[in-house]
């Protein structure tokens, strides 16, 4: 019994370590830092799509596209709060509208944080790769003095004339 106990016990301290170490890594910190900003950055999309897009397409009829929508099985019939008492309305309006959402989101995503990214590891790559050319350059002139050197210091030891 006191030995189910002690394996249970290292088990809970084992789970309770691979928890703990879990915490610690870095990409969890990430990863809560990405939720935070992703939903302060939607906070932004939705004021953009609701601010901006909606009234442009307000132009051409409603000033929100929440209100576009079909009626299935006609005649759909609302009360004064808007709300469908008869039919079924198929709200593509919400569909466009989130649609919109995700097409800014991504758009700025891509143009302002994984291209940027992207160009400034290519430019650190080839800058890396640069300097491993230049390093492999230099190593290879050394092995060449080097072995100069050595073929010397075998003439000279043999009592060959030097050069």
């Amino acid at each position: 019994m006191s030995a189910d106990k002690s394996t249970e016990t290292q088990e809970k301290e084992s789970v309770w370590e691979g928890f703990k170490a879990f915490l610690m890594r870095g990409n969890v910190i990430d990863l809560a830092v990405a939720v935070v900003i992703g939903a302060a950055f939607t906070s932004v999309v939705n004021s953009v799509v609701k601010g901006l897009i909606n009234p442009i397409v307000g132009a051409f009829g409603t000033k929100d596209l929440e209100k576009y929508r079909s009626c299935f099985k006609a005649p759909c019939e609302t009360n004064a709060a808007g709300e469908v008492v008869k039919g079924i309305p198929i709200m593509w309006g919400s569909m466009l509208s989130a649609v919109l959402t995700f097409l800014i989101t991504a758009a700025v995503v891509y143009f302002l944080m994984v291209l940027p990214m992207s160009r400034y590891l290519a430019r650190k790559a080839a800058r890396e790769q640069q300097a491993e050319e230049e390093q492999a350059e230099t190593e290879a002139e050394e092995i060449t003095l080097l072995r100069e050197i050595r073929d010397e210091l075998v003439a000279r030891r043999e009592g060959g004339p030097s050069t």
